[in-house]
């Protein structure tokens, strides 16, 4: 089981609401969001540029897709445990179906355990 301390979390969200409301529980959970982006290229930037120990992608948004932001994460950076956010996950699971996945809304219990998930899985999930 990996280690749940302190991470350095990119995410890509592109609601700001959203992003407020996970930036708040992750710092309650002792995590810190390193940076965020709103499309696919920011995201990818900013990954490569912040060296984040998780990505925490929404599957869509409104500039590209969070799936496809994290395969050219992968594929540039390597392996990097990551999960997705959607409030339908059918999409993803047809695209990745090892993916973890946080369907919204969720609570805070759920991201710990989808978080946990994520550190776990093995690479190329």
């Amino acid at each position: 089981m990996a280690e749940l301390s302190h991470l350095r979390v990119l995410l890509i969200e592109d609601d700001a609401l959203i992003v407020l409301m996970l930036r708040e529980l992750l710092l309650e959970i002792g995590h810190e969001v390193c940076a965020t982006a709103a499309s696919e290229a920011a995201a990818v930037e900013a990954a490569l540029r912040d060296a984040p120990d998780l990505v925490i992608a929404d599957s869509r948004l409104q500039s590209g897709s969070g799936i496809s932001a994290v395969a050219e994460i992968i594929r540039r950076r390597g392996h990097i445990p990551h999960l997705f956010l959607t409030g339908d996950d059918a999409e993803i699971l047809r695209q990745r179906p090892a993916a973890i996945v946080l369907r919204k809304p969720f609570r805070q219990s759920a991201l710990v355990k989808a978080i946990q998930s994520a550190l776990d899985a093995p690479a190329g999930s």
